[in-house]
């Protein structure tokens, strides 16, 4: 089959497919007598290995790494359980920083009055220099981030 019949079952568009092959993810594909590429089912079946290990966030370094592991009939599960935990701490660090990011942001916004005032707690928070800010009477204080509210 031609690459867009490839990249219409795996559901890989053809220039990815094109760059697996370049780096030598996917083996390069046979070619026809006309020049053009011609898949094999079990090509499309490695592509759809690559698409769901891509989407669960390995990196092509994994992936590779676990193709391996895939076409070795005397791999150790092991070996992939150990790749799969290293994916799942990284994804916790990641959610981590997203919580934080979102705690950052939540407060910014928490502090921003939202009305016609020009001084802007979210602006300040980004810039880094606290403005001061129209508290109207209330006392100013400021959190353990070092931003200043009321």
């Amino acid at each position: 089959m031609n690459i867009g019949e490839a990249a219409k079952l795996s559901g890989v568009p053809p220039k990815t497919i094109r760059y697996y092959e370049s780096v030598g993810l996917i083996r390069e594909a046979s070619r026809k007598t006309s020049g053009y590429r011609d898949y094999e089912p079990k090509d499309i079946e490695v592509l759809r290995f690559v698409v769901r290990a891509r989407s669960l966030g390995f990196s092509l370094k994994d992936v590779c790494n676990l193709l391996a592991l895939w076409n070795d009939t005397h791999r150790s599960s092991a070996d992939v359980k150990r790749l799969a935990m290293e994916r799942i701490g990284d994804i916790d660090e990641r959610i981590a920083q997203l919580e934080s990011m979102r705690a950052t942001l939540s407060l910014l916004v928490a502090e921003c009055h939202g009305d016609e005032r020009s001084t802007c707690p979210i602006l300040d928070g980004l810039s880094g220099n606290p403005a001061p800010h129209d508290c109207r009477g209330d006392e100013i204080k400021e959190n353990s981030h070092g931003q200043v509210h009321c």
